[in-house]
């Protein structure tokens, strides 16, 4: 996945920048996922260093080298001087904006100094790593250079959830929580999978030996009498009430 992204961005934009972008991304997901919420705002400030020299490639033909001091307050500026015609909207007012929210809560939010007695990192975390996935499907979006539905195909693979337990060895998912129960275990592969979905053949080969022999019997559990995954006649998909429940037992975690 992160190669072909890769691919994609890397024909019309500097392979150093993309390759920055999509390192601080991964880093952010993972560790919001793995409950490293600081870190996780961390390496949005990397992403933003990342994609503001992006924009100002696009716009100029040229960029601030990395590890350069970038003034952004002047780039966000010009970029809303833009001429409409001259260049989209998320180019030139709503990327740039939304970066700068995500580079302040990563420079200017002091938890120590906060009297509300409130923790504010689930929060912040959460929002930092959904703009991260909005940017960069926006890039997507402006850039890709393969059928349009194939670019919206990767796009709704950026913004699905992803499961730290869950290994992707070309293809194949490895669960890395074999004590997990067959329903549990079917339940965490749809949550990785998201909207892409999985066949009964693809889930068959994932699961566990011992889960095989019983596995249709689980997921018509999972699909009629949770509600937790739906059924179209060829792909399983997990639902919303499905998503809660893993999230909510934290099923993804794989410690």
């Amino acid at each position: 996945m992160r190669a072909k992204i890769q691919a994609q961005l890397s024909a019309s934009l500097p392979a150093a920048l993309v390759d920055a972008l999509l390192e601080a991304h991964t880093e952010a997901k993972r560790n919001f996922y793995l409950g490293g919420l600081r870190l996780s705002e961390v390496e949005g400030g990397r992403f933003c260093e990342a994609a503001f020299r992006i924009l100002e490639h696009i716009t100029t033909g040229h960029h601030t080298a990395l590890g350069v001091q970038l003034a952004t307050d002047k780039l966000i500026e010009n970029l809303s001087r833009i001429q409409k015609t001259s260049g989209p909207d998320s180019i030139r007012l709503h990327i740039p904006r939304a970066l700068r929210v995500v580079y302040d809560i990563r420079n200017k939010r002091d938890v120590a100094h906060l009297a509300d007695g409130i923790d504010p990192n689930i929060q912040d975390a959460t929002f930092v790593v959904s703009v991260l996935d909005w940017v960069l499907a926006e890039f997507i979006r402006l850039h890709h250079n393969v059928p349009p539905s194939e670019a919206t195909a990767i796009v709704d693979q950026i913004v699905a959830r992803s499961a730290p337990a869950i290994q992707d060895f070309n293809g194949f998912l490895k669960v890395l929580r074999p004590t997990l129960v067959a329903g549990d275990y079917v339940l965490l592969l749809l949550y990785q999978r998201g909207a892409q979905g999985a066949e009964f053949k693809e889930l068959q080969q994932w699961v566990r030996p011992a889960m095989r022999q019983n596995l249709s019997r689980t997921l018509g559990r999972l699909v009629d009498d949770r509600a937790f995954v739906h059924y179209d006649d060829k792909y399983y998909f997990i639902t919303r009430s499905g998503e809660q429940d893993v999230e909510r037992r934290k099923l993804f975690d794989p410690a």
